[in-house]
């Protein structure tokens, strides 16, 4: 396969952000929530001001999988109070890795992956955690072929829906 390029997102890429995160996003859970949630969701959770936020937010960082100058997954880390649970300044949270379909099984994930263990890495985090949906099978057998192991949950709530996400850790440095 060609070269897959990992990059540092900016406030100049939030269209793209913007458009990668809807489309990944719809097409991980379309087929599984109404069509009001999604929308709901997508509106409000990839929406230019929040994105704009989350993009000048120093605790928050994206990265973009490029091939061929397109963009093809991203990658969203969150550190101290950017955390959406935790909030341990010891911490590194995984929020999203997604990649779209057509380059599911090409790897795109595990390079985003590593991507977010080399921050963490760099940032000294003791452990780095995440949210995953507990219907979603194969992100939960990537994150444990990874080392992750669970160690709670927590809701997400999609439109008017409460979804039960179940929170994984993965320690970097023995007590």
């Amino acid at each position: 396969m060609e070269i897959i390029d990992i990059k540092r997102v900016t406030l100049q890429d939030i269209d793209q952000l913007q458009k990668i995160g809807r489309q990944t996003f719809s097409e991980t859970f379309a087929a599984v929530n109404t069509e009001e949630n999604m929308n709901k969701y997508l509106e409000e959770g990839f929406s230019t001001e929040r994105l704009t936020d989350e993009l000048t937010n120093s605790s928050s960082e994206f990265y973009f999988a490029v091939l061929d100058n397109q963009v093809i997954g991203y990658l969203k880390l969150n550190s101290g109070e950017s955390q959406t649970e935790l909030k341990d300044s010891k911490a590194l949270e995984i929020e999203r890795i997604y990649v779209l379909k057509e380059y599911h099984g090409k790897k795109v994930g595990q390079l985003l992956y590593e991507k977010a263990m080399q921050v963490a890495r760099q940032s000294d985090a003791d452990y780095v955690w995440l949210g995953v949906w507990e219907e979603n099978p194969k992100a939960i057998r990537f994150y444990k072929k990874n080392g992750f192991v669970e160690f709670d949950k927590h809701i997400f709530r999609l439109g008017d829906d409460e979804q039960t996400d179940i929170m994984m850790k993965l320690p970097l440095k023995s007590n």
